[in-house]
């Protein structure tokens, strides 16, 4: 088994025991209602998360997204209060999103400080910048127009997951059909080497950082719709569970590796548990616990089908399947500098 279709494998497994579980300990938990509500409450992680792998991918780390999605709900309803119409508001919502992706991409790149860094200076930034514009108070008074975004239904099945599914396809397309993509997993892999590819690692990385901005702002308006509701302390903690996400679909923290169907299934997979202990009647405190236990667990697992497949490679190279390696950096000691290979 390849080492990609082992960790969906463990995802897959690790969501039919959560479903075992909690259908044991609720009756109405695995009901089809019950599930697209699940599926509805993740869409902005879901969304998040897509942008957050991104960057990770990118060997970056992007901590304001939470703050991003607050500014991002703030300024659309700013502009709604001072007579805006929805169409044109939302599109302030996604173009703040934008804006501030561009403006952690660019402080990483033109400072050359480390996106760790960059993104928790911004994250208090945008955050304080939603505090202000708000006053610190909620805003409520959207037109009945605005349920579009967040509370419309095709069929039984949310619009807001229909468009996450498809922004996920979206993503696995750029990312493994297009020259963009591999130039993404280069720089994330290794960044000089890239760079000596001809690569411009600065350009990457400021349209990974703007993307997570977009993906952002699209989870920004599908919260606010759904919630009906603005107030700047929204999306606290947000970035935790993006970067949980993207960890537990298996991609690696150091960069390099993207997979949109792992970090959606992954989403999934920790958006069941608040679901589940809400309807057992368990206090949903232990969500964190629970969701700390998942990711220990997805982590062993895919460690597990890591070295599995590495003994493999080394003692039976003939079964190794070189396309399962997008790019490979090889170090070359005749020149002392790096290459990139196929």
């Amino acid at each position: 088994m390849k080492l990609p279709a082992a960790k969906v494998l463990g995802l897959v497994l690790l969501l039919a025991a959560e479903l075992a579980v909690f259908t044991a300990l609720s009756p109405d938990f695995l009901t089809s209602s019950n599930l697209f509500n699940i599926m509805a409450l993740d869409t902005e992680n879901g969304l998040i998360a897509l942008g957050m792998a991104v960057v990770i991918a990118s060997g970056g780390i992007d901590l304001s997204v939470g703050s991003i999605l607050a500014l991002s709900s703030v300024t659309m309803a700013y502009a709604v209060q001072h007579g805006a119409p929805v169409l044109p508001a939302a599109v302030v919502c996604l173009v703040t999103g934008l804006v501030c992706g561009l403006v952690n991409g660019s402080l990483v790149v033109l400072l050359r400080l480390h996106p760790l860094l960059v993104t928790l200076g911004t994250l208090a930034i945008f955050r304080g910048l939603a505090l202000g514009i708000s006053n610190g108070n909620g805003f409520s008074g959207f037109p009945t127009s605005f349920e579009f975004f967040g509370q419309t239904y095709v069929g039984q099945v949310p619009a807001q997951v229909i468009i996450w599914l498809l922004l996920a396809v979206a993503l696995y397309l750029v990312v493994n059909r297009t020259t963009a993509g591999r130039r993404l997993l280069a720089v994330g892999i290794n960044e000089t080497a890239a760079s000596y590819a001809g690569i411009r690692v600065g350009a990457v990385r400021l349209a990974v950082y703007g993307a997570s901005g977009l993906f952002t702002g699209i989870a920004s308006l599908i919260y606010s719709s759904r919630v009906f509701s603005v107030r700047g302390d929204s999306g606290s903690g947000l970035e935790l569970l993006a970067i949980a996400a993207v960890v537990v679909g298996g991609s690696s923290i150091r960069g390099g590796e993207v997979s949109a169907a792992r970090t959606t299934l992954a989403v999934i997979v920790i958006g069941v548990i608040p679901d589940g202990l809400q309807l057992a009647n368990i206090d949903t405190s232990w969500q964190y616990v629970a969701i700390g236990v998942v990711m220990v667990a997805a982590i062993v697992i895919n460690e597990l089908f890591a070295r599995r497949a590495a003994a493999i490679r080394r003692w039976m190279p003939w079964r190794t399947n070189r396309k399962e390696d997008t790019w490979r950096v090889s170090d070359t000691a005749s020149d002392g500098g790096k290459q990139l290979s196929r």
